[in-house]
C-alpha cells in the first residue's frame, strides 16, 4: 500500500508546514506564546492549523481502514483530493475567510467518503464471516 503510505506522509507533512506557518505568523504579528489571539491574520493561520488537526484525526484512520477493504489506489486518490482541499482551504482562509468553502468541501468530502467506505467495508467483512 505505498500509495496510502505516501498520502499519509503528505498529510502529516502538510500539517507540519501549516504549523510552521503559524510559527512564522506568530513572529510576524508579534503574538507571544502561549497566546492564540491578538491579531486576526495570525488567528487565521492558527485556525487553519487547528482545523486541519481536527480533520487529520479522522482522515488518517479512515484512509487506512478504507484501503483495507477497497482499492488502496482509489482510496489514495480520494486522499489526494483531501490534500488539495487543505491547500485551497489554507490559502483562502488566510486571505479571505469567507471564501474558504471550496477548500472545506474538498477536505470534508473525502474524509466523509473514506469514513463511509471504511464502515461499509467493515460491515461487509462481518457479514461475510457470519
Amino acid at each position: 500500500m505505498p500509495w496510502i503510505d505516501l498520502v499519509t506522509f503528505l498529510a502529516l507533512a502538510q500539517y507540519l508546514v501549516f504549523g510552521a506557518l503559524v510559527s512564522r505568523a506568530r513572529g510576524q504579528y508579534g503574538i507571544k506564546a502561549p497566546a492564540t489571539t491578538g491579531n486576526e491574520l495570525f488567528e487565521r493561520h492558527y485556525r487553519v492549523q487547528m482545523n486541519t488537526l481536527e480533520l487529520l484525526l479522522v482522515f488518517v484512520p479512515a484512509l487506512w481502514m478504507a484501503a483495507k477493504y477497497w482499492s488502496p489506489a482509489a482510496m489514495a486518490a480520494i486522499g489526494a483530493v483531501y490534500l488539495v482541499g487543505r491547500v485551497l482551504y489554507q490559502r483562502s482562509y488566510t486571505r479571505a475567510p469567507a471564501q474558504r468553502t471550496l477548500g472545506f468541501m474538498l477536505s470534508i468530502g473525502p474524509v466523509s467518503v473514506l469514513l463511509a467506505a471504511a464502515g461499509v467495508g467493515a460491515v461487509r467483512a462481518l457479514v461475510a464471516v457470519a
